[in-house]
């Protein structure tokens, strides 16, 4: 072919079109669906090499969010409001007022503010009704076989004062005829409960039975009280324990003057008068 010289090189090519651009935006994305895919195959890689599948994967970041939840419930929950939720486990009428509150100190604090407004503040702290003075104890040829208790009080019972004084005599039997008030086997009280003690079941069950054997109701004239008993072989530590209850019971709820054991009539007491008109009540046993 001949040689063409250099002008007419230049008028020959003149007459062909411009070649078109390279599509270099195709090629950024190109790039870039090839860049991601990359990453989702690495991601992929990744979890293919832990051994974890994706339900496993939620699974585990449940669990962390409730850790940390828990984490931060215990160090910044209220210390009172932690007592709250404590008390609801044994206290039905607590548990009713929180309601589903539990768990929410600000809502909890709202339903007990509700329940103080509703109830009055006098309903929660309520004076005591029984005595500050001690009662006095007394014995009078007192026989635990056949004798009466005598209880004075500082007045006139009230319905309700009788059937606290005659639940706690009532308690005091049923413990005392299931065989409660026995000093032969006290192991625990003779232990030292600074560590876990030890109880002998087999030296309990070869002790001498000691029974509670018959009781009165209990009657009331005016201000005084009695009840009729026959310990049978129950030993003196169920005075004892009646006198604690009747402590507490006398500070707390019912003022008692003196408790005397033994006796045939005490003050204005007239036997054969159980009207009621005239000031008689019983607490049936």
């Amino acid at each position: 072919m001949p040689l063409l010289l250099p002008g007419a090189k230049t008028l020959f090519l003149s007459h062909f079109p411009p070649l078109p651009s390279p599509p270099l935006q195709l090629r950024r994305a190109t790039a870039t669906s090839t860049a991601a895919a990359g990453r989702g195959d690495d991601a992929s890689a990744a979890a293919a090499a832990s051994g974890t599948t994706a339900r496993e994967r939620r699974l585990a970041k449940v669990r962390e969010e409730r850790r940390r939840r828990e984490y931060d419930r215990e160090h910044t929950y209220p210390g009172w409001a932690r007592v709250l939720e404590n008390a609801c486990r044994d206290d039905d009428e607590l548990r009713a007022i929180l309601g589903d509150s539990i768990g929410n100190p600000e809502l909890m604090k709202q339903r007990i503010q509700e329940r103080v407004r509703k109830k009055g503040r006098e309903g929660f702290n309520r004076s005591k009704t029984g005595s500050v003075a001690a009662f006095k104890v007394s014995f009078r040829d007192f026989n635990p076989l056949n004798a009466f208790v005598w209880f004075e009080l500082f007045g006139e019972p009230t319905d309700r004062d009788v059937d606290l004084l005659g639940g706690v005599i009532q308690a005091w039997y049923v413990m005392g005829r299931l065989g409660a008030f026995n000093s032969s086997n006290l192991q625990l009280a003779n232990s030292m409960l600074d560590f876990d003690p030890s109880y002998d079941s087999e030296e309990a069950s070869n002790v001498m039975p000691s029974s509670f054997h018959d009781i009165s109701d209990v009657e009331f004239q005016d201000n005084w009280g009695r009840v009729w008993v026959d310990l049978g072989t129950s030993d003196y530590l169920g005075l004892d324990v009646l006198l604690n209850c009747l402590t507490q019971l006398s500070s707390e709820h019912l003022g008692i003057k003196q408790v005397v054991f033994g006796g045939r009539k005490l003050g204005d007491w007239e036997e054969g008068m159980t009207s009621s008109d005239y000031g008689y009540k019983h607490f049936k046993i």
